[in-house]
C-alpha cells in the first residue's frame, strides 16, 4: 500500500465500517518523526509549500514536513500564514 520511502511503510492497518457500510483500509496517524526548525520563511503571495520543500528540504515531495513542524495536517491551512517555520533537512 506505501511506498519504501514512506513513513507509513510500518504503521498498523485495521479494517474499518464507513457510513455507506463498506469495508474500508485505515492506517493509524505515526507519531512524526523528530524534527528541528532550521527557521522560518516570510511567505510571500504565491508561493507554494512544494517549492519551500524544494528549497529548504531538498525534497520538493517533502511539503508534508513543513506542514507537520507547522502542527497542520493540511498544508493548505499553511496558504494564508505570514510565517512558515521550516524544518532542518535531515
Amino acid at each position: 500500500m506505501f511506498t519504501d520511502k514512506s513513513r507509513y511503510k510500518n504503521t498498523e492497518q485495521y479494517e474499518q465500517t464507513d457510513s455507506r457500510n463498506r469495508t474500508v483500509k485505515v492506517v493509524a496517524v505515526p507519531d512524526p518523526p523528530p524534527s528541528t526548525l532550521a527557521g522560518f520563511h516570510l511567505m510571500k503571495q504565491g508561493q507554494r509549500l512544494d517549492h519551500l520543500a524544494a528549497q529548504y528540504v531538498n525534497d520538493s515531495a517533502g511539503s508534508w514536513r513543513i506542514a507537520e513542524v507547522n502542527q497542520t495536517m493540511l498544508q493548505e491551512a499553511l496558504t494564508e500564514v505570514s510565517e512558515v517555520a521550516i524544518p532542518d533537512k535531515a
